[in-house]
């Protein structure tokens, strides 16, 4: 039974947190509502397995869906995985495929209630991670080295340079899913995520150049606080600065905090820095799916004492 007293209310939570410390979907999301939520994003990793036991919960009103993430349910393909080109494939085949597999995200979507789906629209592919090696480079000898920097400038480059072909195709490939959706009647948003690596799609200021071109479709950014201060202080864009382009432009968010350049931390508490966090209040406020994202090193007691710090600076910010 969940304590009243700690009621989240409008927030959701993300399976990503327990999903791996649990064989049974009814456990997972039982475990999760024993914090206090009602609402839960089922994230790429939940399989159909997983569901038979989620959807009777789903079915009874014990849960609510605030959201699932594509590709939805689990595709163990990485071609369709959530760190591939995936909607801006040139190679038609597999772009198609891409589009049937968020389409069929949007379908669960629509059947649990959920009002989006969270989506990682692509990327401009390397011959090798590189973003890892430049997070390396950040550990070791820090941004300002001149290895990081010449490194940072091989990446931006060919970054630049690209990104427009795939973006054009994502474009594409989100306006052909918002017509299948919109054809069946559903009233799904996607939300194209704020990413984690620095040669993925979409920056802030991209985001705003898709979503304002795709304008009247139910596309929107989904705003990941932690994957933006990854990227800022990487170098890729200014969060305080590139945020104005996205405001009234949020399908949702991802709470979390990120502690040097790890990220799914609880807000205020891992980090211990009271001030930085409050950047993305207003956004918070604003938007109309609010998910915590968290990993699972975080503990029951400081998710509640992060989510009472968040509300008393939200509550601040209104006042």
């Amino acid at each position: 039974m969940t304590d009243a007293r700690i009621d989240k209310g409008e927030y959701s939570f993300s399976t990503c947190w327990n999903i791996r410390r649990h064989t049974t979907g009814n456990g997972m999301i039982e475990e999760i509502a024993s914090l206090g939520f009602r609402r839960v994003e089922l994230n790429y990793n939940v399989t159909q397995e997983l569901l038979s036991t989620i959807e009777p919960m789903i079915e009874r009103g014990d849960i609510g869906v605030s959201s699932v993430h594509n590709t939805f349910p689990h595709d163990p393909d990485p071609d369709y995985g959530t760190d591939s080109v995936l909607l801006g494939f040139e190679d038609e085949v597999k772009r198609k495929r891409a589009i049937e597999l968020l389409v069929n995200s949007a379908a669960y979507a629509h059947r649990y209630g959920a009002q989006a789906v969270v989506v990682h629209p692509g990327e401009v592919p390397f011959d090798y991670n590189i973003d890892n090696e430049l997070k390396k480079i950040y550990h070791e000898q820090g941004r300002e080295s001149e290895a990081y920097q010449k490194l940072w400038k091989e990446m931006l480059d060919r970054r630049e340079d690209q990104a427009p072909r795939y973006i054009a195709r994502i474009e594409q490939s989100l306006e052909e899913a918002c017509e299948a959706i919109a054809a069946k009647g559903w009233k799904v948003s996607l939300g194209i995520e704020t990413r984690s690596r620095c040669y993925q799609l979409p920056t802030l200021r991209e985001a705003s150049g898709i979503i304002d071109r795709l304008k009247g479709a139910p596309v929107g950014l989904w705003y990941d606080f932690g994957h933006a201060t990854m990227m800022e202080r990487m170098g890729l864009y200014d969060t305080l600065a590139d945020m104005e382009y996205i405001r009234g432009k949020i399908a949702g968010i991802h709470i979390h905090e990120t502690v040097g350049l790890s990220d799914h931390y609880c807000p205020y508490i891992h980090s211990g820095d009271m001030n930085y966090f409050d950047r993305f209040l207003p956004v918070i406020a604003e938007a109309p799916v609010k998910v915590y994202e968290l990993k699972a090193a975080c503990l029951p007691d400081e998710i509640h004492a992060s989510h009472d710090i968040m509300l008393s600076k939200l509550q601040a910010l209104e006042a």
